[in-house]
């Protein structure tokens, strides 16, 4: 069998030739009243089983850390010019790895309403795509039972840049979840600070028949503590990506690559008195 660093190489090639127009992303709902704080230290010692290592996970595509595309190679936006490095992951190749992630999902959830839990903003892209690729299975199927359901949350630390555990939850009735199979869509797991908060609160708290993570990216960074999602796009190297609706102070969200941050990126985009990357 192939390498994943060759099916990586050959399947950017590919793909790249055939990218997809961007598209503009519908805006995401607006938030509910409903508002749930979390502190790390009121969360049960006990290690949830999303951190334990998946026996039947899908290998994601690991992006080596030297990786990457010019920028000369495909399309930017020209209001980006000179804001990015490279591009790590064109966009036709983030949609058929989704696709691929789709399939296993619908398999994994075989007769079983699952419920998405779109995190916004960042995962809302990943989200939307997700679900035209699990629709489009759908369409072709014969099943008696609705296939999956879904609502929009928010989940952010509240102690500056430094993700500490502490997050905040807004945006649903955590009661409404009870007996539901809950799968979180999340655009990138850093740390896992925050997941590994989020989903042993979820499991303690909501009464949900199980929970999960899909996330599109994991980055290997020395400050992870050791969260793994269910289902997993692709690992990355520790840098500051952007871009498939991840920004920097709100920039970037419109480009449909996943790239690499520039300094003058950083510096055109940077607020006034802000924490430097």
């Amino acid at each position: 069998p192939r390498s994943e660093q060759a099916y990586l190489r050959q399947s950017c090639l590919h793909l790249a030739l055939r990218l997809p127009p961007l598209t503009q992303r519908a805006p995401p709902p607006r938030e509910t009243r409903h508002t749930t704080s979390i502190m790390a230290a009121n969360i049960s010692a006990e290690v949830p089983t999303t951190m334990d290592p998946k026996l039947d996970r899908e290998p994601p595509i690991e992006i080596p850390d030297d990786f990457g595309y010019s920028v000369e190679s495909l399309l930017i936006p020209s209001h980006y010019n000179g804001m990015v490095e490279s591009v790590m992951i064109p966009h036709g190749l983030i949609i058929d790895r989704i696709e691929r992630l789709a399939r296993k999902i619908r398999t994994d959830y075989d007769g079983v309403t699952v419920h998405l839990l779109c995190v916004l903003k960042g995962g809302s892209a990943f989200f939307q795509d997700i679900v035209e690729a699990l629709r489009a299975i759908h369409r072709l199927g014969n099943q008696s039972y609705i296939p999956f359901t879904f609502d929009f949350i928010r989940v952010k630390s509240y102690a500056g840049t430094q993700s500490t555990g502490n997050v905040q939850i807004t945006g649903i009735d955590m009661s409404t979840l009870a007996g539901k199979h809950c799968l979180l869509v999340e655009d990138i797991i850093d740390s896992g600070k925050t997941m590994s908060v989020l989903v042993p609160h979820i499991q303690q708290t909501a009464g949900v028949a199980s929970v999960k993570v899909a996330s599109l990216l994991e980055k290997r960074t020395p400050k992870s503590v050791g969260f793994k999602a269910d289902y997993c796009g692709f690992t990355i190297p520790d840098k500051f990506i952007v871009g498939y609706c991840m920004d920097y102070n709100e920039a970037f969200r419109d480009m449909g690559h996943i790239c690499v941050i520039s300094e003058d990126g950083i510096k055109e985009y940077a607020e006034e008195g802000g924490d430097e990357v």
